[in-house]
Parts: structure tokens; C-alpha cells; sequence
């Protein structure tokens, strides 16, 4: 059980359920979110933060915007502020402060592991963050910390707008609890694993994704 924990994105969704999940175990959850004035994607605001047991980097936005053509500059910069920048700045601050022992977990998606048309600048977002877990997971665990990235199929969040929404009852695929998001991420948290990619589809348990290895020289 986790004593401390902070929550990004921690106003709704995902985020909310995970206050909740967690407050209900009698942890002390510090709640960080843009609407309550902390922005994850300023270095000098994370500064401010201390150690917690356990970090759910969580906060993130779609563009909304599938044509590249028609992206401007002000909705790609605050999905990769808050997908991208979050958690960096974020994973950053606590391998300062935390304690070994702790745990990260960073909100990724399924569009970190395979193509989104739909978003192109939001699969961009979440492949980095499966790439950047992989990659400073070495470092964090000679700290005595681990990291793991969650990458869970669409959720009933308010991230989901009523034309994607729509487009997903078409396509007949089901939507993930934000609960049950949030559970996984927590499994993630207490599994021992560390610089995995954590599958979280409905009705099945977590699972750890396998990469296949690329190629070597000749």
C-alpha cells in the first residue's frame, strides 16, 4: 500500500478515479491539474513538488485534429506540453526526491504502440512516452525506483470528444472504465516490473507488451 502518491490530470477521467481509488486505501494523494493552477508542463511548478511512494503521471490532451494541414501551432504545442513535457519534467523531479522503493507510472495509450490516424500529433505524444520510459528506466531503477508506461484502448473519459466517441460505437469497440484504468495503472505500480508497456484493454487483466527486437548488423 502507498502512503503518498500525486496524480497529474487529476481533476477528471482517469486521473479522478485514481484520487479516488487510492484516497479509499487511506493514501495522501496530492492532486495536480491545470484547472486547480498547476501546470505539468513548467519546470518551475515541479520544483515546488515533493517525494511521494508513488507517481501517476497522468494529464494529457488530444489535438483533435486529424488532417496535418489544419494544425496549428498553439494546439500542437499544448499536446506536447502535457503529454510529452509532463511527464519528462515530471519523471525528472522525482528521481530527485523519491525515495527508493518508489514507483512512476506514466499515462501512455494503445496510440503509443500502434498508428491513430485520427490524431497524428496525439500518437507522436505517446509513442514518446513509451520511448522515454524505456529508456530512463535503467537509470531510475539505480535509484531504486521503477517506471513503467500504461497503454490503455480508449477510456470513457472526457479526452473521448462526441465525434471520436461516435466513431468508436461504429467501429463496436468497447470502452474502458476510467476505474478500471486507473486499478491497472496501480497494478503496474505494485508489479516489480519496471520500463515496461502495460496493455490495458476491457476484459482482460493488464499485460505487459512484447517488443520485437530489430535487427542487427551483419
Amino acid at each position: 500500500m502507498f502512503r503518498s502518491a500525486l496524480v497529474t490530470g487529476a481533476a477528471s477521467g482517469i486521473g479522478a478515479a485514481a484520487v479516488a481509488t487510492l484516497e479509499a486505501e487511506g493514501c495522501d494523494v496530492l492532486s495536480l491539474d491545470l484547472a486547480t493552477g498547476f501546470d505539468v508542463a513548467d519546470a518551475t511548478a515541479w520544483q515546488q513538488v515533493g517525494a511521494v511512494d508513488f507517481a501517476f503521471l497522468n494529464a494529457g490532451v488530444a489535438t483533435g485534429v486529424g488532417e496535418i494541414a489544419e494544425l496549428d501551432g498553439e494546439r500542437y504545442r499544448r499536446a506536447v506540453g502535457a503529454n510529452v513535457d509532463g511527464v519528462v519534467l515530471g519523471t525528472g523531479r522525482m528521481a530527485q526526491v523519491m525515495e527508493p522503493g518508489s514507483a512512476i507510472v506514466a499515462t501512455a495509450s494503445l496510440a503509443g504502440l500502434v498508428p491513430f490516424p485520427l490524431d497524428p500529433v496525439y500518437t507522436l505524444t505517446k509513442h514518446a512516452v513509451v520511448g522515454f520510459v524505456r529508456s530512463v528506466a535503467p537509470q531510475l531503477f539505480e535509484r531504486g525506483i521503477s517506471i513503467n508506461a500504461l497503454c490503455p484502448g480508449f477510456a470513457d473519459t472526457p479526452i473521448v470528444d462526441p465525434e471520436l466517441r461516435d466513431w468508436v460505437a461504429e467501429q463496436s469497440i468497447p470502452l474502458l472504465s476510467a476505474e478500471a484504468v486507473a486499478q491497472a495503472a496501480l497494478a503496474a505500480a505494485r508489479s516489480g516490473e519496471t520500463g515496461q508497456a502495460w496493455v490495458v484493454q476491457p476484459g482482460r487483466e493488464p499485460i505487459v507488451y512484447e517488443f520485437r527486437g530489430v535487427p542487427g548488423p551483419r
